[in-house]
C-alpha cells in the first residue's frame, strides 16, 4: 500500500508540473506587437459552420465580436478568412452574411475563402492587407485559440517579412451554451498544441516556411 501511495504521488507531481509548465508556456505567448488600439482592419479567424450552413456557435461569436469592434471604430475593415475546410459551407461566407445581418456594410467587408486552417488564415488575411496598402489588424477568435494564433503570426512576421504587419489579439465571448467543462477542455488542448510548436516548430510549408523551434 505505502508504495502504491507514493507512486501516486510521484505520478501526481509529475502530472502537476506538465501541466504548469504548459500552462506557463500558454499564457506567457505575446498578445500583441503593438499599442496602438485603432487597426487598419480585422481579421475573424474561421471556423467551421453547422451542417445546414447556419453560422455554428463558435462561429457566430467571433462574427459578432468583430461586428461590436467595428461599430466601435476600431477598425474600418473586416477580413473574414475561411475556406470550407470541414464541410461544404465556406466559413468566409458564412460569416460575411452574419456581419451584413448585424448591419455591417457589404463594403467594409472582405472575404479570404482560400484557408484551410489557422497559418493559412494568416497568410491570406496579410497578403489581401498588403494589397490594400494596409499594415495593422486585430485579430478575433475564440479565447482559446487566440495565444496559438499570436504563436503564428509573430513567427509569420519573422518568417515572412514582407508580409508583416502589426497587430493584437482580441478574444471572443465564449457561446452560451457551452459548459466550464468544454471550455476547459478547449484550453487544455490549444495549451497543449502551444507546447508541441515551441519547441518542434511549424512543419515548413509555402504560407511559413519554418522548421525549428520558436524562441
Amino acid at each position: 500500500m505505502k508504495l502504491l501511495n507514493r507512486t501516486l504521488f510521484y505520478l501526481s507531481a509529475i502530472i502537476l508540473t506538465i501541466a504548469l509548465f504548459m500552462a506557463g508556456v500558454y499564457l506567457t505567448i505575446p498578445t500583441h506587437n503593438t499599442a496602438a488600439t485603432h487597426f487598419d482592419t480585422l481579421i475573424v479567424l474561421g471556423y467551421p459552420a453547422n451542417p445546414d450552413g447556419t453560422p455554428s456557435p463558435e462561429q457566430r461569436e467571433r462574427v459578432l465580436e468583430a461586428v461590436r469592434e467595428y461599430k466601435a471604430d476600431v477598425a474600418p475593415y473586416i477580413i473574414m478568412s475561411g475556406a470550407a475546410a470541414h464541410n461544404q459551407y465556406i466559413e468566409a461566407d458564412v460569416m460575411a452574411q452574419l456581419a451584413r445581418e448585424q448591419g455591417v456594410p457589404a463594403s467594409a467587408i472582405l472575404e479570404d475563402v482560400q484557408a484551410q486552417n489557422t497559418i493559412q488564415n494568416i497568410y491570406y488575411s496579410a497578403r489581401i492587407m498588403h494589397q490594400y496598402g494596409w499594415s495593422s489588424a486585430e485579430i478575433i477568435s475564440s479565447p482559446s485559440h487566440l495565444p496559438r494564433a499570436a504563436l503564428i503570426v509573430n513567427t509569420f512576421n519573422v518568417d515572412q517579412p514582407s508580409l508583416y504587419i502589426n497587430w493584437r489579439t482580441h478574444a471572443a465571448h465564449w457561446p452560451a451554451q457551452y459548459s466550464i467543462f468544454r471550455e476547459a477542455i478547449l484550453y487544455i488542448g490549444e495549451a497543449r498544441n502551444c507546447l508541441i510548436l515551441r519547441f518542434n516548430g511549424f512543419p515548413p510549408s509555402h504560407f511559413l516556411p519554418r522548421d525549428r523551434a520558436i524562441n
